[in-house]
This record gives structure tokens, C-alpha cells and sequence, in this order.
């Protein structure tokens, strides 16, 4: 189903403002360049018009052709300045907005990727890419063209303004009278417009979002024939987006036929008042030809204001969302005064650690205990029995709301964040693998490791018996999220990428649960020598993968109810013994009696990537 639509949130322009200050300063260079060259182009673009009096009342009305040479002259240094002003602005103030559009790209993505997980959780992957490209591409408006455009505008219209009361006042007044109805029909228009352009960025980030969903997961939308609900889906959005698009279209048609409707009852007025205005004398013919010339120098600014106003408008609204994330406190804010991690190798201790995703819906409840520095720690329970939250506590991916994380006895709260999660090395559930190279891929837990070091890496975690295989050996591209790759394939590079970051702290999770028996003995030796020295945590539900665990912590329901190694656990004949037993009971049903889990008939095929036997 499509998102459900948020409740609409109105733009804060005391936060908008402040983020326009900021980037005003960092390029008023520019922008004061800008409004010379702007200054000098309207100025520029009032002799044409100007000159038309002169030669119709001077030259052609009286003859004098000497003045002629002159205002030709005058005419043409004044559109050569005019031309090269418009170029030179262009240049100077276009290349700024987009230095400027690169510049605070780069500083709304590197802030996202320091937000909290739970930032992620709450937020489309669609909306926070909107983010950087869209709302960051809407300051070209405030940096561009577009207050300078703005400033220009309200420059020549004064000017205009000043010399068409100077040549006929009553009739100023009377086209006045009708530009202000304009003015206000357009204000009217665009304010009522307003809110839809800022629906369809919202739109469009909600349809792209769920679009890279589809696209991304389109396996799981083929295995379960789903390519009909997810065209209903997007055909919403899309709908959705065309009904925006096709309410901005009648609003500025409307807009359109107004304005024609306007400047034509200007145009009524100015030939009425001012064809009688040069037959009773008190205006010449090169006087009401001008008049007209510069009338339209008044009305253009009018349009293009209200244009530029929308667009500034928008870009204020922009801004408003990029100063948004700006305020959202990231992981690390405070890391400047934290502590440093004293202990790297020590111990990890959780001391009466409660957590809760909903609040009063507690998902760890008062944990305790403590995983001595070098050995392993394994967590074993039914799903939904806090096992993956924990680790998230261990990750630092979320805060206890009560008792401390402990690292080497220190806080982990306080402690800096870069500096600890620089210590852990970690092979989730979900490997998640850069569409690049397989050397890429290994490397990215160490920038700058030699091709040696990647390769030492990848041997330990069994990677080369398939990277080998590969025409293009370790340059070979892996897709999008490794899909190039089998499921086993993907986890053995995770496994080699955590190997080359050298960690003191190492999270397994479900580290060899896309490998098959054979590659699933290799890889247990390998992470067995990994062990050693560093302190392991392993969420395995294969109960025979972590029998070798110095600690086996049992979990339900948020709390630890057993702990002890192997053999104790299964002494005790509690929980432990039953998850065992239950396990066991299975694996020996598949073996012994195939026939009974396939309809067909067939025993199974022999074990593949991704199977759970042992």
C-alpha cells in the first residue's frame, strides 16, 4: 500500500532565513559582482527605449538628422553593455548558485549519514534523497539569478515608473490602477499555488521512494507475482503526481489569460487616454510611442517578480527541510567532549540495561552480564527475544532507556562514537554489499588497504575458491547489493571485510547462515582464529555452530534466563536443552524421513547456498 499521506507542515522562515543568511555571506562576492552587472544591464536596456522619443519628436518630427548618428551610437554601446552585463552575470552568478548547490549537497549527505538508525527507520530512502537533490537544487533562487533577477526588476521598475509619471501623470495613475489589480490577481494565484508545488515535491519523493523499492526487491516482487499490485501502487502515485501537475497547469493558464486580459485593458487605456492626450498637445507622439515602451518595462518586472517570488518562495521552504536535518542531533555531536575508549580489548559488560522501541512496550528487560575481554558470547532464543536488539545496544545503533553498556568500564554513552565503532568489526544477518568491485567491497571496512591486504583477507574467509573463478578475479563488479553474487558468496566477502578491519570487538550475526556444510566447516575454523584476542558476540539459531562459545546467554522475552557454556546449558536440561533438542529433532526429520517435507516425492537435492543443514 502507498504511504499514508503526513499531515502537511507549514514552513518555518525564521529557520529558512537563517540557513539563506548563512549562504548570502559565503557568497557575496558574487552576488555584489551580480548587482553590478545587473545594475548595469537594466540601465543599459533603458536607452533603447528612451531613444524612441528623440527620434520620433527631434529627428523625424523636426528634421534635425544631426542627432540622429548619436543616438544610434548611444543605442548600440548600450546593448553591446547589455549583451556582455547579461553574459558576464550569467557566468559569474550561475557558476556560484551551483559551486553553492554542490556545497550544501555535500554537507545535507554527509549530516545524514551521521543521523541516529532510527532517523533512517522513520524516513523514506526516497524523501532523504529529495533532500540532497531537490530541496539543495532550489537555492539557485537566493544564490542564482534569482534575487538578483528580483532586485533587477524592482530597479527598472522604478526607474520606468518615475519617467512615465514624468511624461503623463493621470495616465500613470489609471495604468497603476490596473497593475494593482494584477498585482493582486497574481499574489491571489501564486499563493493558492504555493502549496502545491511543495506537494509535489513531497509526491515525488513518496512515488521514487517506493519506485527504488520495487526496483530494488524485484525478486521478492517476481517469486510472490507481484508486478500487478506494485503497478496499481505506482499508478497511484503517479495519478497523484498528474493531478498536481495538471492543477499547476490550469493555475497558470488561468494566470495567463488574466494577465492577457490586463495588459490589454492597459493597452485600451493608454491608447484612449494618450492618443487624446497628443491631439489636445499635452503629449507628443515620441512622448505616448515611449510611454508604451516603458510601460511594458513596468509591467514585465511585475510578471517576472511574481514568478521569482514562487520560486524564492519554494526555495525558502527547501531550506526550511535542509535546516531541519541540520537540527536533528546526530550520533556524534558531542563527541568532542566524550571520552576516549582506554580499553579497546576489554571487557563488555550490560548492567540492569532496559530498552523499548514503543514506549511502555519494553523489548530488553533489566539485561545484566558481563563478556570478558577475548572471548565469545553467544545468543540464542526465540525471534522477537531482544537477541538482534542487543547487539544494536552493543553498535551503539540505539541508547539504553535505562542501566549502561559498558566498554572496558566505560559508559559507552560517553565515550566517542567514532572513535569505539572504529574498534568493531561486524557480519550482519543482511550483508549488504556497494555496487562495485569484490576488492571494493573487502576494503571499504579499511580505505587505503593494498590489494595484498584485501587478498590475505578474502583467503581467511574462503572468498578466493570463487573470486578465482571470475574473469575479472577481484575487479568484478557485484551489483547492486551484491546481487551478482550467491547468498553464500555475499557472506563470506562481509566475513572478509570484518576480517581486514582488525577489530577489537567483533558482531557475528548469523555470520554462516548462507553457507553450505562444506563451506560452513572452512569458515568456522577461519572465524575460530579470527576469535582469538578479540571479544565476539554471535547470534547463531544453527545451536551447533556455537558449542565452542566461552558463554551461551539464553533470552526471552528481553530477559536472560539461562547462561553458561554448552555443556552446562544442556546439564541443566532448561530452555537451552529444548531449543537443542527441538533443533536436533528437525535436522534429523530432514535426513532420515525427506519424503514427508516434499509433496512430490523426491528426496532433496543436495545442500545449496543459503541451506540451514549442518
Amino acid at each position: 500500500m502507498p504511504p499514508a499521506p503526513s499531515p502537511k507542515r507549514k514552513t518555518n522562515y525564521t529557520a529558512a532565513w537563517a540557513e539563506t543568511k548563512v549562504l548570502v555571506w559565503q557568497h557575496r562576492g558574487a552576488l555584489a559582482v551580480g548587482l553590478v552587472l545587473m545594475l548595469v544591464n537594466r540601465l543599459a536596456g533603458l536607452v533603447l527605449p528612451g531613444s524612441v522619443k528623440w527620434i520620433i519628436d527631434e529627428v523625424l518630427g523636426k528634421g534635425r538628422t544631426e542627432l540622429l548618428t548619436p543616438i544610434a551610437i548611444a543605442a548600440g554601446i548600450a546593448t553591446v553593455l547589455q549583451a556582455g552585463s547579461s553574459f558576464a552575470l550569467s557566468q559569474v552568478i550561475s557558476v556560484a548558485a551551483q559551486r553553492a548547490i554542490t556545497v550544501l549537497r555535500r554537507r545535507v549527505q554527509a549530516r545524514l549519514l551521521r543521523l541516529p538508525i532510527s532517523f533512517f527507520d522513520a524516513t523514506q530512502s526516497g524523501v532523504l534523497i529529495n533532500r540532497v537533490m531537490n530541496d539543495a537544487e532550489g537555492i539557485r533562487n537566493l544564490i542564482g539569478t534569482g534575487i538578483i533577477q528580483l532586485i533587477g526588476g524592482m530597479l527598472t521598475a522604478v526607474i520606468a515608473l518615475g519617467y512615465l509619471f514624468y511624461l503623463n501623470w493621470f495616465l500613470t495613475v489609471c495604468t497603476l490602477g490596473f497593475l494593482a489589480i494584477f498585482g493582486g490577481v497574481m499574489a491571489y494565484a501564486f499563493n493558492k499555488l504555493r502549496p502545491i508545488f511543495r506537494d509535489r515535491s513531497k509526491i515525488q519523493a513518496e512515488v521514487s521512494g517506493r519506485l527504488g523499492q520495487a526496483m530494488g526487491g524485484a525478486r521478492v516482487v517476481k517469486v510472490y507475482t507481484a508486478e500487478k499490485r506494485e503497478e496499481i501502487v505506482f499508478s497511484k502515485g503517479a495519478h497523484r503526481l498528474f493531478r498536481n501537475v495538471a492543477s499547476t497547469i490550469t493555475g497558470t493558464s488561468a494566470i495567463a489569460a488574466i494577465s492577457t486580459v490586463i495588459i490589454g485593458a492597459v493597452g485600451v487605456l493608454i491608447l484612449t487616454v494618450g492618443g487624446r492626450a497628443v491631439v489636445a498637445g499635452t503629449m507628443t507622439l515620441g512622448d505616448l510611442v515611449s510611454y508604451i515602451f516603458f510601460v511594458g518595462l513596468v509591467s514585465f518586472p511585475v510578471v517576472q517578480m511574481a514568478s521569482i517570488g514562487t520560486q524564492i518562495t519554494e526555495a525558502f521552504a527547501g531550506l526550511d527541510r535542509i535546516h531541519e536535518i541540520f537540527t536533528t542531533p546526530t550520533e556524534d555531536d558531542d563527541d568532542a567532549q566524550r571520552e576516549a575508549l582506554a580499553h579497546p580489548d576489554g571487557d563488555v559488560a550490560f548492567d540492569g540495561v532496559w530498552f523499548e522501541y514503543r514506549e511502555g512496550i519494553p523489548v530488553l528487560r533489566g539485561v545484566s552480564f558481563t563478556a570478558k575481554a577475548g572471548t565469545t558470547t553467544a545468543l540464542v532464543g526465540s525471534s522477537g527475544s531482544g537477541k538482534s536488539t542487543l547487539i544494536s545496544l552493543i553498535l551503539a545503533f540505539a541508547r539504553p532507556k535505562a542501566g549502561r553498556v559498558l566498554i572496558g568500564g566505560q559508559d559507552l554513552a560517553h565515550l566517542k562514537l567514532r572513535d569505539y565503532r572504529s574498534r568493531v568489526g561486524v557480519v550482519l544477518q543482511d550483508n549488504f554489499l556497494f555496487d562495485g568491485t569484490v576488492a571494493d567491497n573487502i576494503a571499504f571496512s579499511k580505505p587505503g588497504a593494498t590489494l595484498d591486504e584485501v587478498k590475505a583477507a578474502a583467503r581467511i574467509a574462503h572468498c578466493e575458491e570463487f573470486v578465482n573463478g571470475f574473469p575479472d578475479g577481484y575487479d568484478t563488479v557485484v551489483g547492486e547489493r551484491g546481487v551478482k553474487l550467491s547468498g553464500g558468496q555475499r557472506q563470506r566477502v562481509a566475513i572478509a571485510r570484518a576480517i581486514l578491519a582488525d577489530p577489537q570487538i567483533l558482531i557475528l550475526d548469523e555470520a554462516t547462515s548462507s553457507l553450505d556444510s562444506e563451506s560452513e566447516r572452512e569458515i568456522r575454523e577461519a572465524l575460530r582464529a579470527l576469535r582469538a584476542g578479540r571479544t565476539t558476540f554471535v547470534i547463531a539459531h544453527r545451536l551447533s555452530t556455537i558449542r565452542s562459545a566461552d558463554q551461551i546467554l539464553v533470552l526471552e522475552q528481553g530477559q536472560i534466563v539461562e547462561r553458561g557454556s554448552h555443556a552446562v546449558l544442556m546439564a541443566l536440561g532448561g530452555r537451552y536443552r529444548e531449543l537443542h533438542d527441538t533443533q536436533h529433532e528437525v535436522e534429523t526429520d530432514l535426513f532420515i524421513n525427506p519424503g514427508e517435507e516434499f509433496s512430490s516425492g523426491e528426496a532433496p537435492s543436495a545442500p545449496t547456498p543459503g541451506s540451514t543443514r549442518s
